[in-house]
């Protein structure tokens, strides 16, 4: 069923572009969402060739509505309900952050791990009882 316009916090939702509506509708409070180039809230009521663009950081995604819902759909049907008109730049932009991650870091660099965090606090403690030791009187 679909009308002329909807909320935008329950269409991002319905749309599956967020798993909760709770989490569409607190991407709208601070400010990740956007209807041409204007910050909206969640109440907004959104219309057919509507221009979304939701910021998850790095990249700004950008949807053209197709459909305006307010109801869940399966996952065989978004393509009825938005087109994605995201610009190349953003998914190179998303791909070479997922490529500069943690995924290359150098084995040793960085934080201990668990396993050898335990092993410093064991090294430290048998340090510690050599030199509560009495043999020793400096």
């Amino acid at each position: 069923m679909t009308t002329q316009q909807a909320r935008i916090d329950k269409w991002l939702w319905a749309a599956r572009l967020f798993k909760t509506r709770s989490m569409a509708a607190a991407a709208c409070k601070n400010g990740r969402v956007q209807v041409g180039s204007r910050t909206v809230k969640p109440s907004y009521l959104l219309k057919v060739g509507d221009v979304v663009q939701v910021r998850k950081s790095p990249v700004t995604f950008s949807y053209k509505v197709l459909q305006c819902i307010e109801q869940r759909v399966g996952a065989k049907l978004v393509p009825e309900v938005y087109e994605n008109v995201t610009d190349s730049s953003q998914y190179e932009l998303l791909e070479m952050n997922r490529i500069s991650g943690f995924v290359d870091r150098a084995r040793g660099t960085g934080r201990p791990t668990k396993k050898e965090r335990r092993a410093l606090d064991a090294f430290i403690e048998e340090d510690d009882t050599l030199l509560d030791d009495d043999r020793f009187d400096f």
